[in-house]
């Protein structure tokens, strides 16, 4: 197929501490990774400018890049007026923190897209991405939403709606199969002009399950143990799914994204294996 997409991975998979991981990352052959950025090491609030520059210098040292930051305060992502202001407050911080290491994006979560427009959870939705947008856009960077708490035509919707492409989208192709029964590789096509990160993962759909029952109130460890009990759902690695990967990166390229392919592996006692093994599985497509 030809590939020429960098490959990373989520480094946090690892479990480890942030050099640990890092390290880790370099062995198993990935050229990028993305971390979490909303506590620990990564707190943006607690990163003074010299600890910055000391994580920028050790990912040069490791020729390693940074795909993203993911910055997710879960709850119901940015539904919950009462929280948005310091939800906004710190997704900010953690976009500073990107752009301090060369990277421009952040991916989040922000909470089920409502189907009616016309709900007032959906003017609350906009409000609050149109002001992260907004600010991401002045910065040349971007908030990047992951798929499948609905289908790509409704987040294409929302996003459409909004005053600038600030705000994009972090593709998951199996959430979209796990969850909603949506086709990842026509949602490359309906959010082509919004992809600006992707992740590489897969997994089935065992039955139907209401989507709000999964990311109706965003909590990751809860989906994992969702996703590898079999309770509607199940994570597998790459291959072994419902996710075409063929089909999906050949899409990739009809589209012309260039940027990274990131594993993420949230399930199984094996991270490093488990992530190692899906690096490679990219790698043949290249």
């Amino acid at each position: 197929m030809g590939l020429s997409n960098k490959i990373g991975v989520i480094a946090d998979s690892f479990g480890r501490d942030l050099r640990s991981n890092l390290r880790t990352a370099r062995d198993i052959g990935a050229e990028g990774v993305q971390l979490w950025a909303i506590q620990g090491e990564m707190d943006p609030a607690k990163l003074p400018a010299q600890d910055r520059k000391a994580i920028k210098a050790y990912l040069a040292e490791l020729n390693l890049e940074l795909s993203a930051l993911c910055a997710d305060y879960g709850g119901q992502g940015f539904k919950n007026p009462a929280e948005n202001g310091w939800k906004i407050s710190k997704s900010k911080l953690a976009l500073d923190l990107a752009l301090d290491l060369d990277c421009h994006i952040v991916t989040t979560h922000i909470g089920i897209v409502p189907e009616d427009p016309g709900d007032p959870e959906y003017a609350i939705l906009q409000e609050a991405c149109n002001e992260l947008a907004v600010y991401a856009s002045a910065r040349g960077g971007y908030f990047a939403i992951e798929t499948g708490p609905e289908p790509a035509a409704r987040l294409k919707s929302f996003l459409d709606s909004l005053d600038t492409q600030g705000m994009s989208v972090n593709f998951d192709p199996a959430n979209m199969v796990m969850v909603t029964g949506d086709d990842p590789v026509q949602g490359v096509y309906t959010l082509r002009d919004y992809i600006v990160h992707t992740h590489v993962k897969d997994g089935v759909r065992l039955r139907e399950v209401d989507p709000y029952d999964v990311y109706g109130v965003l909590d990751h460890e809860r989906i994992a143990v969702m996703g590898e009990s079999g309770a509607g759902f199940r994570e597998v690695p790459p291959g072994e799914g419902s996710v075409d990967f063929p089909a999906y990166f050949s899409a990739l390229q009809d589209i012309g994204y260039k940027g990274y392919l990131t594993v993420e592996r949230e399930v199984g006692d094996r991270p490093e294996d488990d992530i190692a093994a899906a690096v490679k599985f990219i790698g043949q497509f290249r």
